[in-house]
């Protein structure tokens, strides 16, 4: 055999080895053999859907990725997913930052326009979830003409670990409880009995202590835990003064150790401290109007006279009326809460804290609406189809703590609103038409004050202003009345909201329309507003707000 022979037979088996390897690695490694979005380089360490760490934005995009493969959903699920505006005011759209940057989850670059099929698609979930259908439409369809399977390739880019079936068990091993082959594991599930229930779990932490970290190595000591040391007195009086200065916090210490988790959820004096404090509590709210709609001062007389007659009388008052008025309202608020407790909430004031109704501080609502307008037919061309257009517009509403409030109806993203709510802005562009932020937008707010419902407003009321039963007086609570500035100096708009929660751990995020009308104070006339394409209101949290103020 010559030697060229020889060096072909050498290569075929060098190629031979080589394909037989590469196989074995694809079986061993079946994402690796998937295909992957055209002009899309996937980085070892931080793409691949098997190790990389769970997304905060997982949870944001599921119900999206959901309804894109017509999955059913309720009509206001997509609402639930209310955002956090945690960060700066983003870019806006014109300066070519705002319409595909994701800073906070870290999927294109500053100042990247999309190149490929799942950026396209990765924009329009984005567009969608702030409320923006038809620039989410555009995107998809430019997506889908890039590549008919993006809705795939963005499914096993962003949700591989939730869709990936887990291996049925060994033919040994029994799963107990008749799991389905899709939960992470089985050992979780009891053969002694059945599993405990939350309260008598948390029960169960009572005589439990703090335990302190493992010593790093093996025969040394452990290092210090200061807080184990302390006494209950002592570890009470700091988690109640983490709940006074914000509640989230305090609950998120349940997740440090089960000592902590059965002082979260056990501890009623700390839970009834935020309940009756002005913080997050029910001590800042405000069952009575406490100023007027352009935020004057609202003496005691003025607002007892609109309480018991509906009607707008200037009368003043000495002093020490007022104090003695306040005062009263102050006993009246607190003997309310006090019967609620106990034959409303079961005597448990977490209870109280979470279902009974109250405003939030620490963001704004948000209302996103969506219509369809016809378009113009072009007169150059015969369409088979007449042209639409998807009209997003936006309803801001922000309450502070004196019972002054902001309302604002524009076509601006959250994103670039939220951060401007503020007095100072309002009174600053008030009436302004300049087409940069923060006037284009503040420039169109409206005054307002707002107060919740009470005893007052009970059907079944006495002389003395008390209801008729405790069951009555927890049915009359749950309704928030917003009044505004109108179109006009004699015009006033009123709205009627319903408090209700959205999602399964979220509470009193959720303003429904009751009512909406505008009042003119000239004629005493009252025109009501159709609520048919009106959308609920959503709360979001605003971390420039703070506690609010």
């Amino acid at each position: 055999m010559d030697p060229p022979t020889d060096q072909i037979q050498s290569e075929l088996e060098n190629f031979r080895k080589e394909w037989q390897a590469e196989v074995s690695a694809r079986a061993r490694n079946p994402s690796a053999s998937q295909p992957r979005p055209p002009n899309q380089g996937i980085p070892s360490s931080t793409s691949s859907p098997s190790n990389r760490a769970p997304r905060r934005n997982e949870q944001l995009h599921k119900k999206s990725a959901s309804r894109t493969h017509n999955q059913p959903e309720d009509e206001d699920d997509h609402h639930v997913q209310t955002r956090s505006f945690d960060d700066p005011e983003p870019g806006r759209i014109g300066d070519g930052r705002g319409l595909y940057d994701d800073e906070s989850r870290g999927l294109r670059g500053k100042g990247k326009e999309p190149q490929s099929a799942i950026d396209f698609y990765e924009a329009a979930v984005e567009k969608e979830n702030s409320g923006k259908l038809g620039d989410s439409l555009q995107l998809y369809r430019k997506a889908f003409r890039m590549d008919s399977r993006v809705d795939q390739l963005y499914k096993n880019k962003h949700f591989a670990a939730a869709w990936r079936a887990k291996p049925p068990p060994p033919a040994g091993q029994v799963n107990p409880s008749n799991a389905p082959a899709t939960v992470p594991s089985t050992a979780h599930h009891s053969l002694d009995g059945p599993t405990l229930s939350v309260s008598d779990l948390i029960a169960s932490f009572a005589g439990l202590a703090i335990q302190g970290s493992p010593p790093e190595v093996e025969g040394v000591p452990p290092p210090p835990c200061p807080i184990a040391e302390l006494p209950d007195e002592i570890l009470v009086h700091i988690l109640r003064d983490v709940a006074v200065a914000d509640v989230g916090d305090f609950v998120r210490l349940s997740r440090v150790c089960k000592r902590l988790a059965y002082l979260v959820a056990a501890e009623e004096q700390i839970w009834r401290r935020v309940c009756l404090g002005s913080e997050f509590g029910f001590g800042g709210m405000h069952y009575h109007f406490q100023q007027r709609v352009l935020w004057e001062p609202l003496d005691a007389a003025e607002s007892e006279a609109e309480e018991l007659a509906g009607d707008f009388a200037f009368v003043t008052m000495a002093e020490e009326e007022e104090k003695e008025l306040a005062a009263r309202r102050r006993a009246e608020q607190r003997a309310t809460t006090d019967a609620l407790l106990h034959d409303a909430y079961g005597s448990s004031w977490r209870h109280m804290f979470r279902r009974r109704p109250r405003v939030r501080f620490n963001g704004c609502y948000i209302s996103t609406v969506n219509y369809i307008r016809p378009g113009q037919a072009s007169g150059h061309q015969i369409t088979w189809n007449s042209p639409v257009h998807i009209v997003t517009y936006y309803r801001y509403l922000r309450l502070f703590r004196d019972g002054t409030a902001i309302s604002l109806l524009t076509t601006e993203e959250p994103a670039h609103v939220v951060h401007h709510l503020t007095k100072d802005l309002l009174r600053i562009h008030r009436g302004g038409a300049a087409p940069h932020l923060p006037s284009a937008v503040m420039g169109q707010a409206l005054k307002g004050r707002w107060r919740l419902s009470g005893p007052l407003d009970g059907p079944d009321v006495d002389e003395g202003g008390a209801t008729e039963g405790t069951a009555s007086l927890a049915d009359v609570e749950g309704t928030l009345f917003v009044e505004t500035e109108g179109v006009g100096p004699k015009y006033m708009y009123r709205m009627d909201l319903l408090m209700r929660s959205a999602g399964k751990a979220a509470r009193n995020n959720k303003l429904v329309w009751k009512g909406f009308w505008s009042y003119n104070k000239l004629t005493d006339d009252w025109a009501e507003f159709g609520l048919k394409n009106y959308k609920p209101f959503f709360f979001s949290r605003v971390k420039g707000y703070g506690i609010g103020t």
